[in-house]
């Protein structure tokens, strides 16, 4: 008999299937190390490139790449300023805020994980 617990709401597995691809595709725009700490970092308004990789603490190749992701998935703008030298601002998209939820949530398990972890340790 099939665990119809498997997944999170879902009943069917069709439904667990589609479920799981929502998850991945969700995985797949704010994955990895950087993309939400890039988000949260630019919740306080727009930052040029050099601004946002000192803040951030990361290198600036890495720091392209993940913008150019973000950038494709609609979740930041890049603004080319018309400067000498030639500068980069990036800002959120209002597409951004509908991460909201899901960073709240990821912020609130983070709390506990920690509070869990130090607390084994003592």
């Amino acid at each position: 008999m099939p665990n119809k617990n498997r997944c999170l709401t879902p009943a069917t597995d069709e439904e667990c299937r589609r479920a799981r691809l929502s998850l991945q595709d969700t995985l797949d725009v704010v994955g990895g190390k950087w993309k939400l700490v890039l988000i949260s970092i630019l919740r306080g308004g727009k930052l040029k490139f050099r601004e946002l990789s000192r803040e951030a603490g990361i290198s600036p190749r890495i720091l392209s790449k993940e913008l150019k992701e973000m950038e494709i998935n609609g979740l930041v703008t890049r603004t080319v300023l018309d400067t000498r030298p030639i500068m980069v601002e990036y800002e959120l998209t209002p597409y951004s805020n509908t991460l909201s939820e899901v960073i709240i949530a990821m912020h609130e398990w983070g709390k506990k994980h920690r509070q869990k972890m130090i607390g084994q340790k003592s």
